[in-house]
């Protein structure tokens, strides 16, 4: 059919993809037509069975292949070019995909570094429980949907948490969603249309940059740096490109763990009001900075700011409790479209939520975690730098470093050697709004303190 060659610069994943799709072009493998399984073409190739589950994927998402349970991949019946609408479709991007499945599906890979969530024993399980517990014995009334913009007493708790953070509103410019996710594709449906010039962070949060792929949005990525954004690239590409929307994550960033100064969150807004744009800030890890800091929202009062979090990581992210906060006009559309795509989100789990953020042990559980998190951050640090790496910032909290080997210019092929070896990484391009190769790599620094992962990277890192 076609054949690999390791020696060529070209990704053996991306050889694998134009080698199907050439053959399926041609009319070699017709419609309907069963693909070799993975392990068969892997052994034939003398390839990683994960470089051919990735290559797999994509030709999956390109519309070359469809994947039917329990009997492999079939080629798929191709539509004509010009049945294809731009922007929609087989056009826009898949890493990020597969980059989603994985994480969930390889939770039993032994060691875990790459991955985006905090163990089990660092949340607040007790809370949880207490709180079942509570539910159980109020016997409350479950049976229908909830408010439409979720639970009262939550969102009035949220307000005044958010009255702490200096950022003023009220509990109607609250609301609810399933986890920061929900937020944020509700506003990202809400503001994005196809083409529509967007801002992201570069390297940027791979399940929003996905999201908006999908809507069909033109990704311009703003680049990161240790203090927060480059002011000047950031100024150039608003002029130039005139986004609608900035979606941004000032606060330990992911995947840099960078924290914005605020003179850059000073001209973020300047900018926004001079050229006229929203800013979307996600600030999911707020709870876990130890140093009280001002916010986007907090400037701006919400005027062109939409402010998103959530409690995954502090509580659990079971149970899938996040909110957004925004101007009052803008908050009726976002509830409406809520409503709209699925009702409303679980009061039985914002109830549950609140439970646990009333528990007089939370504030305590949230302190103790920062603690865990700052002695996990310069444990990492220093493993990695003994290891040859060099690291994007070290802001000794939230959960992510960003690093490089000088020895490696593709983390994506570390990556796929990694998981061979029981090993999850998160490799730099899929944090990429243009895709690139990268030798970045995401660590979470809880999961680093195994031996045998830096004896792998050192290996692997070593000059030929």
């Amino acid at each position: 059919m076609f054949t690999l060659d390791p020696h060529n610069s070209t990704p053996l994943v991306l050889q694998i993809v134009a080698g199907f799709r050439a053959a399926i072009d041609r009319g070699e493998l017709r419609p309907g037509s069963k693909a070799p399984s993975i392990r068969q073409f892997a052994h034939a190739q003398n390839v990683s069975v994960f470089t051919v589950v990735d290559a797999y994927d994509r030709l999956v998402a390109l519309g070359y292949f469809a994947s039917r349970p329990h009997s492999g991949f079939f080629v798929k019946t191709r539509p004509s070019v010009a049945t294809e609408s731009p922007g929609h479709g087989p056009n826009f991007s898949f890493d990020s995909m597969w980059y989603l499945r994985r994480i969930f599906e390889n939770r039993a890979l032994r060691m875990k570094p790459g991955c985006g969530w905090l163990p089990g024993d660092w949340l607040f399980q007790d809370g949880v429980r207490r709180g079942l517990r509570s539910l159980a014995a109020e016997d409350a009334d479950l049976s229908g949907y909830g408010e439409p913009k979720g639970y009262p007493p939550l969102r009035r708790l949220v307000r005044e948490l958010l009255a702490e953070q200096e950022i003023a509103v009220t509990a109607e410019q609250v609301l609810l969603t399933q986890g920061s996710s929900q937020a944020m594709d509700l506003v990202a449906r809400r503001l994005v249309r196809p083409g529509d010039p967007v801002l992201v962070d570069d390297p940027g949060y791979p399940n929003l940059l996905f999201s908006l792929r999908f809507l069909g949005a033109r990704l311009i990525g703003v680049p990161r740096t240790p203090a927060g954004y480059d002011l000047v690239a950031l100024e150039k590409l608003v002029i130039e490109e005139r986004p609608k929307v900035f979606f941004t994550q000032p606060r330990l960033q992911s995947p840099t763990g960078s924290i914005a100064q605020l003179a850059h969150l000073h001209r973020v807004m300047q900018l926004a009001d001079k050229h006229d744009f929203l800013v979307v800030e996600n600030d999911i890890y707020a709870d876990l900075d130890p140093e009280p800091r001002p916010s986007l929202a907090s400037l701006d009062q919400l005027h062109r700011v939409i402010y998103i979090s959530s409690f995954s990581k502090t509580i659990s992210p079971n149970i899938r409790v996040g909110y957004l906060a925004a101007n009052p006009d803008l908050l009726e559309d976002l509830a409406q479209l809520k409503m709209i795509s699925g009702l409303t989100s679980s009061e039985f789990s914002e109830r549950l939520a609140y439970g646990a953020l009333t528990d007089g042990r939370c504030r305590k559980h949230v302190k103790g975690l920062r603690e865990r998190l700052a002695k996990a951050h310069a444990s990492a640090a220093s493993s990695l730098i003994k290891a040859g790496f060099e690291i994007f910032c070290e802001p000794k909290a939230g959960i992510f470093l960003w690093a490089k080997h000088p020895a490696l210019a593709d983390s994506a092929e570390l990556a796929y050697k990694a998981a061979d070896q029981d090993i999850l990484l998160g490799p730099g391009h899929l944090f990429s709004p243009e895709l690139r190769t990268s030798p970045w790599l995401r660590f979470n620094v809880i999961f680093c303190d195994e031996p045998a992962l830096f004896g792998f990277l050192i290996e692997q890192c070593r000059p030929a």
